[in-house]
């Protein structure tokens, strides 16, 4: 039994200059070592090409389509936010249904789930990657607070600080903090080292995150559909005042999943404190609480007592339903990083993106409706098969046929999808630009081009 070092040189036209050195340990013969590099599993000379990867400067690599994923739905963020208000039928749904702004916040969980199984397949110490996982998750959470808590006071406010009775504890960052650590504690410690060959060995390896799947989603739908609601209320304005109102909600309903007496506004309500939930609910926005709907608006006269009743849209019990979609993105990861051939990982793709679509379905049909606010099974699965199809259509054009002349600008887009968040979407960069005004506040670069003007 031998040991072989092979050593081809420009093996392949982007190695120019460089050596391709295989090691081969346990072979009697060179030639049947020739044959394992022409065969299909081969990164380098594989019938099938490997995934278009580009070194980060961290040593590690970088899956094209997946950026390029992840820019798209960048756009998309940037769309919704700014044209949402001009055309309300594109911003999220006031209560059940699904519009285009409903899709960002899963696509994004389910590009964490993709990308963790991509960054710890090769894992080597299991301390060292909890640690390094809990300190991102902490740092993403902090900046999710101080973004999103209530510090900066938007557009047309050049005051900040925020009261810490009234600070907002959950936001966009804090609910992909949750996923991303719960996620990739299930990743380091939910796995084991059996050899992948097929599909049913895939799920045998990861049977244990399939579990955590089923315990959850069991776990979300025995709260939502089993705990008791009973009677509460509200004030307004929410800070102590003498002149604040007070309004009363009748509940005292079980399963119930309206904007009023559902069990993930009183998990809110009780473990955070009304004081500290998102000041303008979505359900703002329904033609019970507004004569514009879909857009805000006057309230009607018969508006029910619970329209302006602050809500989470990132709650408790939504983060844990959020939390499925980041693990059925993790195991598109697995897909990737156990099978080479295109041809399987499409497959495996169209057809797990295709059932979660179709089980949707049935669940809507059912009466267990799409819901972006509570996060619903249904809405998860289909927004997660929607998610697993758009990434393989991308997938065909950047690996397969690899074109990527026409995005270029999203491939950047998607490799710093954070830093944009914050200056774009969280308003950093209008309100540095508000900061710079002549004579009065109000006389702004923003306000003078038609952006943040006060009607």
């Amino acid at each position: 039994m031998g040991s072989y070092q092979l050593i081809k040189e420009n093996i392949n036209p982007h190695l120019q200059g460089n050596k391709c050195i295989l090691r081969i340990e346990g072979r009697d013969d060179v030639e049947s070592a020739l044959s394992e590099l022409d065969s299909s599993s081969s990164p380098i000379l594989g019938r099938n090409a490997a995934s278009r990867c580009i070194p980060s400067a961290s040593g590690t690599t970088r899956l094209v389509s997946l950026d390029i994923f992840r820019g798209f739905t960048v756009a998309l963020m940037i769309l919704v936010d700014n044209a949402g208000g001009f055309f309300p039928a594109i911003n999220h749904s006031p209560w059940n249904g699904l519009t285009l702004a409903d899709f960002v916040m899963p696509f994004f969980l389910f590009m964490v789930g993709i990308s963790l199984g991509l960054a710890y397949k090769n894992l080597t110490c299991r301390g060292a990657a909890s640690k390094k996982a809990m300190l991102r998750a902490l740092k993403l959470l902090t900046l999710g607070v101080f973004l999103q808590g209530g510090y900066f006071h938007g557009i047309n406010n050049l005051t900040y600080g925020v009261d810490m009775y009234q600070i907002r504890w959950m936001g966009i960052l804090q609910r992909i903090a949750i996923a991303y650590f719960l996620v990739a504690a299930c990743e380091i410690w939910l796995r084991n080292d059996d050899k992948v060959n097929s599909e049913l060995s895939l799920l045998k390896k990861y049977r244990r995150q399939w579990v955590v799947v089923l315990m959850l989603t069991a776990l979300y739908l025995l709260l939502l559909y089993g705990l008791y609601v009973p009677d509460w209320e509200y004030q307004i304005p929410i800070e102590a005042s003498s002149s604040a109102k007070v309004y009363s909600v009748k509940c005292g309903v079980h399963g119930d999943t309206g904007p009023a007496c559902n069990a993930v506004g009183m998990i809110d309500r009780k473990i955070l404190g009304i004081h500290h939930l998102y000041r303008r609910p979505i359900y703002a926005r329904t033609k019970q609480c507004s004569i514009n709907s879909p857009d805000y608006g006057p309230l009607p006269p018969d508006a029910p007592s619970w329209c302006q009743a602050p809500f989470d849209p990132e709650g408790i019990l939504s983060t844990v339903m959020a939390t499925v979609s980041c693990l059925l993105g993790l195991q598109y990861g697995h897909i990737i990083v156990h099978f080479k051939d295109h041809k399987t990982r499409l497959l495996q793709w169209f057809v797990h993106s295709c059932g979660l679509v179709a089980l949707a379905v049935i669940c809507e049909v059912c009466g267990m409706h799409i819901n972006k606010v509570l996060y619903s099974f249904s809405y998860m699965c289909f927004t997660t098969g929607a998610a697993g199809i758009l990434f393989a259509a991308i997938y065909i054009m950047v690996d397969v046929y690899g074109y990527t002349r026409l995005t270029v600008v999203l491939e950047w887009m998607g490799k710093h999808a954070l830093m944009i968040f914050i200056l774009v979407a969280c308003n950093v960069v209008p309100l540095i630009l508000q900061g710079f005004y002549w004579g009065q506040p109000h006389n702004n670069i923003l306000t003078s081009i038609g952006i943040g003007a006060q009607g």
